[in-house]
């Protein structure tokens, strides 16, 4: 029988709270990410998931491809008239969230953006954002833009430590 995921290094049952860590998995350590390098990331990725709480409590949460827009320092991203724009224009609030993970490392990182969200409406804005090349990947039209302003940014990394 294979169990995946740590073993007691004793038993060789699954781990539990309170088992000795296993002197052959690697330890580790996560690291806050200062904002330059939450921003880096934000500006190497394209894909990412956007949180949002409507009125009544409910959270939704969609993947979308974005850019992250260095003039305005916000995340962007292109959609049709439907649930992602209706839900960001009820509450005008929102999250956003990028990561990446090495699973066989056990290593990985995370940026949360939180902010205001909001339609781009204004029309230099709006063609400045059509000159950036961002291709929406679900079909059909997406002609509106939505802007989050990264009013907090933050993220964290999991690292291998010296023993």
């Amino acid at each position: 029988m294979t169990v995946e995921g740590p073993q007691n290094p004793t038993t060789g049952d699954p781990a539990r709270a309170g088992d000795p860590p296993d002197p052959d998995s690697p330890v580790t350590e996560m690291l806050d990410l200062p904002r330059a390098e939450c921003l880096r990331l934000l500006a190497a990725n394209r894909v990412g998931r956007l949180a949002v709480a409507l009125s009544d409590g409910a959270p939704v949460i969609r993947p979308v491809n974005y850019l992250f827009d260095e003039a305005s320092q916000s995340i962007v991203f292109r959609t049709s008239h439907g649930s992602k724009l209706h839900a960001v224009l009820q509450v005008n609030e929102a999250a956003f969230e990028i990561d990446g993970l090495d699973e066989g490392s056990r290593t990985g990182w995370s940026v949360i953006v939180q902010g205001v969200a909001e339609e781009v409406t204004n029309r230099a804005d709006v063609r400045r954002l059509d000159g950036l090349g961002v291709e929406p990947w679900a079909p059909g039209p997406k002609r509106r833009w939505v802007r989050i302003r990264a009013r907090t940014v933050t993220g964290r990394r999991i690292v291998h430590s010296a023993r």
